[in-house]
């Protein structure tokens, strides 16, 4: 930044660029900027109106303008291309953006030359983009020539030929593509892009001629192509087992990742070791903190970690980072372990960080003798003031920060063996307080903590944090592919720094879009807030978006981890809205669940053209149109109940349920019944419907049909629910935490309704015990239903139930009923 551009409102120009980094974050690689300062002070809105010229949706370009290192790349590109008053075609604009956010730091120095070659026309995919990047990180010096050829420039592969290459694999491979069908389509598509004829095909082009081959070859999807469960599998199996491998892990950003063995290291025996242990495996890790439970969107990383791995048939560790202890609790350990299971997928290995505590310990002392750590005795607000401050002024050094080795090595025993107060002294990396990333800002890499530790009890007394830990300890476990959400895209180069500093293996991080859902809160320090101060019931509370919640509310693993994988996984930040899970949801339980016709609002029905003791038993399918789900009994009597929503006093034209002097048919009985009389209570609620069956005249097919259940104490008739609770929206408005006065004020008072009273029929008994034969009675919100044009719904975990008089048959082994619903039904709005 020159001075003329910031002397007119009097700041220093390191005052300028960190204020400049506080007001507008799109600026902290100020130093990288080609063009005047005065652009810095660009609203959002230009810098959106910017990069839409390039051809990104006006929404890619906000998520753009808000990425602290991003954005002023891809203004250093455009300024490069010379498209920033012009724009460019959306072709061009696509491998310009590419090119911003993939380029890396060997590589940056031949940015211009490559963005010349992008405008030039050489480029014509990102997949040459890309290989044009690897060239340069190996290359100082450019060999025109040897990069053309690394990055496949002039080289046009025809229609014909992608088709040729393909006929050739699918010839080479019919007999299990027919065996697999279209559960191979992502493994095809992924092994025919390393077919060398096709190496520099266009992506879209490949895609599409498979899609009309196999569709040539084994004709449209069918029920064999839908997922299948096995009949005898393990519980922590089950769920993965039933999913295909998305084609997801085959296509997009994912299909561009590197392959084990390509991320260049500092020393390349670093890399024949790790090759070695991995045997060139995908190794991936899952690495949840243990201080709270995970939420949907911990779903979205579980799904991209394990189903990376599984694509490319690698392997998953289940990591807990625990390094505070004042944090983490047992509980934690156990929900996370049995959620991951749930989900359906099992982890190679569970391995703790602390595993690793005396290995971290030792690249500390190593850090420090190579003079890149010291010990620091500011406080937190003198850290903070050395970093700016509130008004951003410029980075300054502590005192400590030239502390003598020795001096150091000194402090860092003392701190080890419980000489110092927590907080009055540091580990600190010696970084670069002049980069405008603010993870190069001289980290804390260790603080004093006198909290004993799950694990480890009070052998230790300092912890590593976070941005120590975890990068070395991806390294230890030869984590191949460091997959994480785009808050730490800021991390990256302090992850790389650290582990080319104390010169250990260096995986590849990888940041995508976090999963965002309206009307949810995902902060655990909100939640926490919620559950202390009595908002909700608990961590499992139905109504959040915790997975205990959403497993506890009877929403399906399978429904989840489809609703992830459709998503797609792209570095783009959005916000999905609810109701979209909520369908998906709908859509598996529509499939999967038995049909029972239940009554949340029963209204007496006496029909009184047939005898007292008239019993009529009628066989109901569980699933109609699906024998497998089989069948159950119930009676038809004198005595029924409809719902009250199917009763209005007042009849219309466009209302076809019960009314006075109406028919309507009942579910599975052969007639019809008519409303003959309402008779009312002294506060002039409808308590009994008086009306006549019409077996005894011509029939006529009613207009709609409705839900009942009949009163026949021989058959345990109707069977009471004790409580169905009907959970709505937990928060008025899509986000909750820009409501006015707090994200507590947006709560509904109405997302939860606990109805007395209600009904079923007696097939809930034969249900349940089928439920009880199959998983023993365990996980209670696995026992799901349609209940009959009402809604989705389980059984809650309140529920009592004994489950060897269950499988007797005794119907007292179910002593308390309590019922959840998961989701309404999709309305109809033209229901009447």
């Amino acid at each position: 930044m020159k001075k003329s551009h910031v002397s007119m409102i009097g700041l220093s120009v390191d005052t300028a660029v960190f204020f400049f980094f506080i007001f507008f974050p799109v600026l902290s690689s100020t130093a990288l900027l080609p063009f005047p300062a005065s652009l810095l002070l660009g609203s959002m809105d230009s810098l959106v109106e910017l990069f839409v010229k390039i051809g990104l949706s006006e929404q890619k370009a906000k998520d753009t303008a808000k990425n602290k290192k991003l954005a002023p790349t891809l203004q250093t590109v455009m300024s490069e291309a010379g498209v920033q008053e012009t724009g460019c075609d959306k072709e061009t604009g696509i491998l310009l953006y590419h090119l911003a956010t993939t380029i890396t730091k060997d590589a940056t120095c031949h940015r211009a030359h490559l963005v010349h070659k992008i405008i030039k026309g050489d480029y014509k995919t990102s997949d040459q983009v890309s290989a044009a990047i690897k060239y340069c990180e190996d290359h100082p010096e450019i060999e025109e020539a040897q990069l053309n050829e690394a990055s496949g420039v002039g080289i046009t592969v025809s229609l014909q030929q992608v088709e040729s290459a393909l006929q050739a694999y699918l010839q080479d491979n019919k007999a299990s593509i027919e065996q697999s069908r279209y559960k191979s389509l992502g493994p095809t598509l992924a092994n025919v892009r390393k077919i060398p004829a096709l190496r520099w095909a266009d992506g879209g082009l490949i895609k599409s001629v498979i899609d009309d081959s196999y569709l040539a070859l084994l004709g449209p999807k069918d029920e064999r192509d839908a997922p299948q469960k096995k009949k005898k599998e393990k519980t922590a199996e089950k769920t993965a087992e039933t999913l295909d491998v998305a084609t997801m892990f085959y296509e997009g950003e994912l299909a561009r990742l590197h392959k084990p063995g390509g991320n260049k290291q500092i020393n390349p025996a670093l890399m024949k070791a790790h090759l070695e242990a991995t045997q060139g495996k995908v190794v991936t890790r899952f690495p949840p903190e243990p201080n709270g439970y995970l939420h949907i969107g911990h779903a979205k990383a579980i799904n991209v970690n394990f189903g990376y791995a599984k694509a490319h048939q690698g392997i998953t560790y289940l990591r807990y980072d625990d390094t505070n202890p004042k944090a983490e609790e047992e509980k934690y350990f156990v929900s996370i372990l049995e959620t991951v299971r749930w989900l359906g997928f099992e982890p190679f290995k569970i391995t703790y960080s602390s595993d690793y505590f005396q290995e971290l310990y030792d690249l500390a002392l190593c850090l420090i003798q190579k003079g890149l750590a010291y010990t620091c005795q500011c406080t937190g607000e003198e850290i903070f003031a050395h970093r700016g401050g509130d008004k951003g002024g410029a980075r300054t050094a502590c005192i400590h920060r030239d502390r003598p080795q020795e001096e150091t090595l000194e402090q860092f025993q003392n701190m080890k063996e419980g000489r110092y107060k927590e907080g009055q002294v540091t580990l600190r990396m010696k970084m670069n307080l002049e980069d405008g990333n603010p993870q190069f800002w001289d980290l804390i890499a260790y603080r004093v903590l006198y909290t004993p530790h799950h694990r480890t009890g009070s052998d230790w007394c300092i912890y590593p944090t976070y941005d120590y830990t975890h990068c070395l300890v991806d390294s230890f476990e030869n984590i191949t592919h460091s997959l994480c959400t785009t808050e730490f895209r800021q991390s990256r180069e302090s992850y790389y720094w650290l582990v080319d500093a104390v010169e250990v293996y260096k995986p590849v991080q990888w940041e995508y879009g976090r999963l965002n859902v309206t009307g949810t809160v995902m902060s655990k320090r909100k939640l926490l807030q919620m559950v202390n101060q009595n908002h909700v019931s608990g961590w499992d509370d139905p109504r959040l978006y915790t997975l205990v919640g959403m497993r506890r509310r009877g929403v399906p693993p399978e429904a989840i981890n489809t609703f992830v994988l459709e998503l797609g996984v792209t570095t783009s930040l959005s916000t999905i809205d609810v109701v979209r899970f909520d369908a998906k949801t709908r859509e598996f339980l529509d499939k999967a669940t038995p049909r029972l016709m239940a009554l949340l609002n029963p209204i007496r029905v006496v029909l009184t053209n047939v005898p007292e003791d008239y019993i009529e038993e009628i066989v109901v399918a569980n699933k109609p149109k699906d024998p497998s789900f089989g069948e159950h009994t119930v009676p038809f009597t004198r005595v029924v109940y409809i719902d009250a929503a199917d009763f209005r006093e007042q009849d219309s034209k466009d209302y076809y349920r019960m009314a006075p002097g109406k028919s309507v048919g009942l579910l599975n009985v052969k007639y019809p019944v008519k409303c003959l009389e309402v008779r009312k209570d002294a506060a002039g609620q409808v308590v009994e419907l008086v009306c006549k069956y019409e077996n005894d005249i011509e029939f006529k097919k009613p207009k709609t049909y409705i839900h009942w259940v009949a009163e026949s104490p021989a058959h345990h008739s109707p069977v009471i629910l004790d409580e169905v609770r009907l959970y709505e929206q937990l928060f008025k408005h899509d986000n909750p935490s820009e409501a006015e006065g707090g994200f507590l004020n947006d709560m509904n008072e109405h997302s939860l309704s606990a109805v007395k009273g209600a009904m079923a029929s007696v097939g809930i008994y034969d249900q349940i015990a089928q439920w009880v034969k199959k998983t023993g009675g365990k996980d209670k919100e696995s026992m799901r239903w349609q209940f009959v044009r009402t809604g989705y719904f389980c059984l809650d975990s309140d529920t009592l139930l004994d489950t060897e008089k269950i499988l007797q048959g005794d119907k007292s082994g179910l002593s308390r009923l309590v019922i959840n619903r998961t989701v309404t039904l999709k309305e109809d709005s033209g229901k009447a």
